[in-house]
């Protein structure tokens, strides 16, 4: 029976890193075994072959902005409407899992009937195709740690739900900034457990550039960040994994303990607005750049 059923909306598989890296990440969830099904949205170049090739199911049909980007919302849609799986994952389609991972989705859903799953990740360089053998978790796990860099707690790169939760979402553009900060502030004003899995799965992002967008530059400033921050509520509703209230540690669900960093974070999320100028402008520079001072030593 299906646990899990994962789906991400990858890019062009035209540009041979991001064809690699992407190939690894899918490979990667297939390897998990057959508790957990792996779904691949939209219509970019190469695809459609890739689908076929490690036999997964491909939705080609999901609906799009104007710019061609999928949404979010029909994403979950096509997921529930394929599969009767308890859990839903959606993934950057850069993004490695292990073992751990549905372990630890395992533990969480055994625990909480309404959560929202999250975590920090590990950025690795990776720049080949990787051996998919037996020994191969163990082999990236090595690898993580010799040359791995743990991420910040900005940057949410997977969500895992129950299949009935997240089924409000508004119009969100993929790839773009916004709607991962909605999610969990959406989990957080609904009471659900924010649960920080990053003590207890090793999740992997392999690096990349930024070709596939305008300037070769981070979606911050694109016009869809832009609308997806606007439908989301604006700034104050720009969560990230410091807001999660919730940790999994050796199977187990504890409180959060209180940071600097997500005490800055919460001051911040108190005195910024869509119009900073003057003194608030400043003091929301300040508090942003002392955050990530400390959230470097967490």
């Amino acid at each position: 029976m299906t646990f899990l059923t994962v789906f991400t909306a990858p890019k062009p598989f035209t540009n041979p890193h991001i064809n690699n890296i992407q190939r690894n990440a899918i490979q990667s969830w297939i390897h998990l075994g057959s508790e957990v099904e792996v779904l691949l949205m939209g219509n970019e170049q190469g695809m459609a072959e890739v689908a076929s090739e490690f036999n997964v199911r491909h939705f080609a049909e999901v609906k799009c902005s104007e710019e061609g980007t999928p949404y979010i919302n029909s994403m979950f849609d096509f997921a529930r409407e394929s599969s009767d799986a308890p859990y839903l994952a959606i993934l950057n389609a850069d993004i490695m899992l292990m073992p751990d991972f549905l372990e630890a989705a395992k533990q969480v859903g055994s625990l909480a009937d309404k959560f929202l799953f999250l975590g920090r990740r590990y950025d690795l360089e990776v720049e080949k195709e990787l051996d998919f053998s037996p020994g191969w978790d163990a082999r990236l796990r090595e690898e993580v740690d010799r040359n791995g860099t743990l991420h910040g707690p900005v940057g949410s790169d997977y969500f895992l739900v129950p299949r009935d939760l997240l089924n409000d979402m508004p119009e969100f553009a993929i790839g773009r900034s916004g709607w991962d900060n909605w999610t969990i502030y959406h989990a957080v004003k609904s009471g659900w457990p924010v649960v920080d899995v990053t003590r207890s799965a090793m999740i992997v992002h392999q690096n990349h550039d930024y070709s596939h967008l305008p300037g070769n530059k981070p979606p911050y400033d694109l016009p869809e960040t832009k609308k997806n921050v606007a439908i989301a509520g604006g700034m104050k509703s720009m969560y990230t994994i410091l807001e999660a209230n919730n940790i999994l540690v050796d199977g187990e669900l504890k409180p959060a303990p209180m940071s600097m960093p997500k005490l800055l974070h919460r001051i911040e999320l108190l005195v910024t607005n869509d119009d900073l100028q003057g003194p608030r402008k400043s003091l929301v520079r300040w508090l942003k750049k002392n955050r990530r001072r400390y959230e470097r030593n967490l």
